[in-house]
């Protein structure tokens, strides 16, 4: 390895660039196996010396082909723990460029692993054009000018008002759902399918994007046709039908589509300014109907029903007047497909430039705007206009007249609309759809209005389905549909799905019966709605450890009752059209679920998989052996992990044995009692090292294997025989030679509490024989004769021998039990408010950031905040303080504060210096003196002890574990917990003495602390 040049005490590193303005130089490296990297020289250390190891990283953490199109490689654990054994010879790349030779087309070609287009000059939208504006004209759909008065009328606005509150209360809940999901992660394009995929899984997210892709492609028919219709009914009024209406509704619907379809493949940029034309439109003719309010009703509107504000007609209107065949959930299934919408922006997710942030924001917001919307203008037409009315100008009360019946609030004002209730009439809330172009300051701004409503939401479903459908094709669930994947133009435009698109549009407005396939259209996306809720449900319900949404206003059994809501909705609709949409899901599952696709998105549904098989695994501890069921091998589990409990019996193989069967069932036993959720597994061998390797390779089965070894810090080191302590340093060696994350335990006063354990038992047991003992003697008049006298005697000799060996200890020694009992028991209990200190010095993974954020999510660590500490390079702080702060950001975890320590390179103060040298003193070998010949004899003699040349090559390395040990008395002497990088044990070039003095130097007389080295393998992710 290159040894940093020394300048004026500093360490230089040449590859290290300063300005850090400039792109690093890469060298072209090939290697043996074909693989193509590009290398980039190493960047100095914040420790002073020059190390393989490296600070933690974003790019680390991305995935192949992502974002950069470069992906950083850390150091392996192999490679960290073999690096001075095989003379430096490791070089590991900085970062590794993908050949781009993939399997273009398999199904493992999904959006995680696409290399992504160049985004320079690409068209990213914020919140407000991204999110906010499509999905509020998506919601204002012809809704709002034709059919809520007759809601209003047929409800009354008491029930009109549950019947909006009710699909907002729907819609609410999925916007937050889908908010959790969004937040959990980079969102890529997809919009819903993308969110439901990567939580349940292909199948889910294969069925349901098919679908969904296929309603908005059929909404698009739906909406231009709704326009038609509006443009042939004023040429009808003109008298300039051109055929007949029904083909005029097919000329102009497909002229529109063209023209539609014309704008969409014109690019998002100007789709996204005709939709803000549009939403002036609207947004002018719905003032424009509260403005008609307030301007004086003419005589003809009067006898049309419209009043202007008036107490009476409120009051009248406030209760329902259901017509024929109509009820409260016959209007809600008329009102709620108006509520949809919400996904209008999410659809678009990768055109969006943060959707994270404006997915969340821009959804619940119009979510707000477009329901307050809804309500005021029900509220304001049921206030000034009444539920029937003649039109007729002479339909005026006679003097004298009563006034009583249904329309007794006309009557009042002086008009007869009683012969309503003998025959139809024409006008009034139940009977006039254009009341709002009656009610209105200026009636052709509604008609402009309706032209909005159905041409933006026509342009939104035109934009998402293709939108969807690409994500959909990428992922390649479907093989046959690959074809549709591939994008055009700086934006990654799909044109093929808009072609697509296109066709299915015109072949329904052309063939279709749409008020047939309107139901089906709203099943598809409460489906859709459903599966958003039931994704968060799930996620939260696995407690998986990578599900940490940024937005935490969501509850899971609120989700649940989203996705229940949903699926009753499609039935309150259409029974048969629910069922239908059932069916179609249910084929789409099966499909994927036989064609098994080759994606490994981290699902939740594989999360909750893992965790059944580990808790029907431990049920199954619990199940007595039985000559029906042979017994093959019994794992391990809990709720969150698989957890195994391990003991090493040492000793001559038939004593182990016997006592290792003996306690086989007890120690299962005691764990399930004490609420345990681990298995006890044990094995016997002829040194504790080989036990413990045994354990590592062999403990699992498949999937649900160990991937960490947690065991205690060896406290008696310095006393204990050089044979233990090369066992206990081995057993690292072993766990980094097998990859597996280490984790060590160390508080000040130990954890073996064994031996007042057992003296406990036997002071119990003695104690319960001298109680049946003296039932016996009670139960013979207190006399014992023969037989029973010699049993007493005997039996007061072995409690008076237990008693005597398991007395109270001195004074001293049961205070020291005390202490080393209370701190067993401290993780307990729930702890009090403080902090768990973080020092991420070296990237490992992201264990040593995963496992303390896990503890915070437990209700004993709840009030412990996480503080990060990072090493930093001098005059770059604030900067290597931000990139922290990123990355934590992107891993959607909080901490109270990231401090930067610049100063861990300065060399240690000379106390504790000091305390080293007398830490090792007894272990060195001191062959400094001697002639060369007398140091080999010495070194070929004792081979474990530590050598002079050994602490001057590693004397950099030895001074960083003292002047951390000084930084983490500083810094975090009062934290609950302290989790700290562990340093790694270089195989056949550190001595074990010199690792454990590490070890214990680092970590003395602090709170309780955790050293952790994760395997070097991601555990972390900004991916949802």
């Amino acid at each position: 390895m290159e040894r940093l040049k020394s300048n004026r005490g500093e360490h230089v590193n040449p590859a290290y660039d300063s300005t850090l303005d400039e792109p690093p130089v890469y060298e072209e490296t090939n290697f043996s196996n074909g693989e193509h990297r590009t290398v980039r020289p190493s960047v100095v250390s914040a420790f002073g010396h020059d190390t393989l190891d490296r600070v933690p990283n974003i790019d680390f953490y991305r995935n192949a082909g992502s974002m950069s199109g470069h992906r950083a490689v850390r150091p392996s654990l192999q490679e960290l723990h073999d690096v001075f054994q095989k003379n430096g010879a490791i070089s590991v790349p900085d970062t590794v460029e993908d050949d781009g030779d993939g399997s273009d087309g398999t199904p493992s070609d999904d959006l995680e692993s696409a290399v992504p287009t160049d985004d320079k000059g690409a068209v990213k939208f914020g919140w407000i054009r991204g999110v906010l504006v499509r999905c509020m004209l998506n919601i204002w759909g012809v809704m709002l000018f034709i059919r809520l008065s007759w809601v209003f009328g047929q409800a009354g606005w008491g029930l009109g008002i549950v019947v909006i509150a009710l699909s907002c209360v729907v819609t609410t809940i999925t916007g937050l759902s889908m908010s959790a999901i969004c937040t959990n992660g980079v969102v890529r394009g997809g919009g819903a399918y993308y969110l439901i995929s990567r939580s349940l899984g292909p199948e889910f997210g294969g069925s349901i994007g098919l679908i969904f892709a296929f309603a908005n492609a059929v909404a698009v028919a739906m909406y231009v046709v709704g326009f038609a219709e509006t443009v042939v009914d004023l040429l009808k009024d003109n008298d300039a039908i051109m055929v007949d209406e029904i083909n005029d509704i097919r000329i102009v619907g497909c002229i529109t589509v063209v023209l539609l379809l014309a704008l969409s493949v014109a690019g998002m940029e100007w789709e996204a300014k005709a939709q803000i034309l549009l939403l002036v439109v609207l947004l002018v003719a719905i003032v424009n109907v509260f403005v008609g309010t307030v301007i004086p009703a003419t005589t003809d509107k009067k006898s049309k029903g419209f009043f202007n504000y008036d107490s009476k007609i409120f009051l009248e209107n406030f209760t329902p007047s259901f017509t024929e065949n109509e009820n409260f959930f016959s209007v809600f299934s008329i009102f709620f497909p108006a509520a949809t919408g919400i996904l209008a922006g999410a659809n678009i997710s990768g055109d969006l430039r943060d959707p994270q942030a404006a997915i969340p924001k821009g959804t619940l917001l119009a979510i707000l705007i477009t329901g307050i919307t809804y309500l005021g203008v029900g509220i304001c037409v049921s206030a000034t206009v009444v539920r029937e009315a003649t039109g007729n100008i002479t339909d005026i009360v006679t003097a004298g007249a009563s006034c009583n019946g249904s329309a007794v609030a006309a009557c009042e004002l002086g008009w007869n609309f009683s012969s309503c209730t003998v025959k139809k009439c024409e006008f009034g809330l139940l009977n006039n759809n254009q009341v709002m172009t009656m009610v209105s300051g200026f009636g052709p701004l509604i008609i402009a209005g309706t032209f909005s409503a159905t041409l933006s939401s026509a342009l939104a479903s035109l934009v998402s389905a293709p939108k969807v459908f690409q994500a959909l094709c990428k992922d390649n669930i479907y093989k046959i549909l690959h074809y549709f994947a591939k994008g055009y133009g700086k934006n990654n435009e799909p044109i093929r799905g808009y072609v697509l698109t296109f066709i299915i549009s015109v072949a329904f407005i052309l063939i279709g019966n749409l008020n047939t396939i309107a139901p089906i259209i709203s099943n598809f996306f409460l489906a859709s709605y459903a599966l958003v809720n039931f994704s968060c449900f799930h996620a939260s319900y696995a407690k998986s450890p990578g599900w940490r949404p940024a937005y935490k206003y969501y509850n899971m059994w609120l989700s649940l009752l989203g996705a229940l809501l949903c699926c009753v909705v499609m039935f309150v609709i259409n029974w048969w059209a629910a069922l239908i949409t059932y069916g179609i899901e249910i084929l789409l599952y099966i499909y994927v679920k036989v064609k098994k696709p080759e994606v490994n998105w981290g699902s939740s549904t594989q999360a909750v998989t893992f965790v059944s098989a580990v808790n029907n695994a431990l049920s199954l501890s619990g199940v007595e052996d039985h000559y029906d069921i042979y017994k093959i091998l019994a794992l391990s589990g809990s709720n969150y992990g698989l957890c195994l409990t391990c003991e090493v019996f040492v000793g001559p193989r038939s004593e182990a044995l016997e006592e290792m069967n003996a306690g086989m069932e007890k120690n299962q036993l005691w764990l399930r009692k004490t609420k345990r959720k681990a298995f006890y597994a044990a094995v016997a061998c002829d040194s504790f090292r080989e036990g413990t390797k045994s354990l590592l390779q062999a403990s699992g089965l498949g999937r649900m294997k160990p991937n960490t070894l947690v065991l205690g810090f060896q406290r008696n080191w310095r006393t204990a025989s050089t044979e233990a302590v090369q066992s206990y340093v081995g057993i690292l060696h072993d766990a980094f030679d097998f990859e597996y994350g280490t984790v060590m335990l160390r508080m000040d006063q130990g954890l073996d509490v064994s031996h007042i354990v057992e003296a406990e038992e036997e002071m119990l047991k003695a104690a319960k024989e001298q109680q049946a003992l003296d039932n016996e003697m009670m139960s013979n008049g207190g006399k014992a004769r023969g037989l029973f006298r010699k049993s007493r005697k005997s039996s007061q000799q072995v409690l008076t021998t237990r008693v005597s060996v398991c007395g109270p200890p001195p004074p001293q020694v049961a205070k020291m039990n005390e202490r080393m009992l209370e701190a067993s028991a401290q993780f307990h209990k729930k702890q009090p408010k403080g902090t768990i200190d973080v020092w991420w010095l070296f990237d490992d993974g992201g264990l040593t950031l995963l496992l303390p954020y896990i503890l915070t999510t437990r209700k004993k660590w709840k009030d412990s905040k996480l503080r990060i500490f990072i090493a930093g390079q001098p005059g770059r702080c604030e900067l290597d303080k931000q990139e922290m702060k990123s990355l934590l950001h992107k891993f959607r975890i909080t901490c109270t504060d990231i401090t930067v320590i610049d100063d861990i390179h300065v060399q240690p103060r000379a106390d504790s210096l000091k305390k080293l040298e007398e830490m090792i003193k007894p272990f060195c070998l001191h062959e400094g003196s001697k002639d060369t010949a007398q140091a080999e004899a010495m070194r070929k003699e004792q081979p474990w002890r530590i050598t002079d040349e050994e602490l001057s090559t590693f004397e950099e390395k030895t001074n960083l574990q003292v002047r951390l040990n000084e930084v983490l008395q500083e810094n975090s002497k009062s934290a609950n917990l302290i989790i700290v990088s562990m340093p790694i044990a270089r195989k056949e070039s550190v001595s074990d003495f010199l690792y454990m003095a590490w070890l214990d130097i680092l970590t003395k007389d602090l709170p309780p602390t955790l050293l952790i080295r994760g395997n070097h393998k991601s555990v972390l992710t900004f991916y949802s």
